[in-house]
């Protein structure tokens, strides 16, 4: 009896072990820049609008919450092929005019860790998204629709702050 407690036990060892190292070597990046001819805090102003959303972003818009440290953020996600589904993330940093960086999705299996930057340079505002995503999911999933609808999100966000620069 021993015996078969002690074989069940390394079964149980062996599978953590295999999960953890799934887990881990579940990474995956999407990263898009766009410089913005503005000043961070004109980006900053559409950026931290959660009701504005709708009128320039097509890939995010948030349903519900506020864009302060500890809240939870309801987004309807909509995807190139115009599927939409709801995603939850929470807000984990705000530096007004600098960074929003959010995290959410379900521990071990898929998790996202979204920042949004604004940096100064030469001719305005350096505008990044950068999404880091782990889980054991991730090895798959294939996020290269994100980063094509990011770049999308990017440029939405750069025509909506060039508009309200010319009213």
């Amino acid at each position: 009896m021993a015996g078969l407690n002690s074989a069940w036990m390394i079964v149980l060892l062996g599978i953590a072990l295999l999960l953890g190292l799934l887990y881990f070597a579940g990474h995956k990046t999407v990263h898009t820049e766009i410089l913005i001819p503005a000043a961070p805090e004109k980006i900053w102003e559409v950026l931290s609008d959660v009701q504005g959303y709708s009128s320039w972003n097509p890939v995010l818009v948030p349903i519900s919450g506020e864009f302060k440290v500890g809240e939870k953020i309801q987004y309807r996600m909509i995807q190139p092929d115009g599927k939409e589904s709801e995603v939850e993330s929470r807000v984990i940093e705000v530096i007004s005019n600098e960074k929003l960086n959010q995290f959410g999705g379900i521990r071990g299996i898929l998790t996202f860790d979204h920042t949004w930057l604004l940096e100064p340079a030469e001719g305005g505002t350096k505008v990044t998204q950068h999404e880091e995503y782990k889980g054991i999911g991730v090895l798959f999933w294939d996020p290269g629709w994100v980063e094509i609808s990011y770049t999308k999100a990017n440029e939405s966000l750069k025509d909506r702050v060039t508009k309200l620069q010319q009213k």
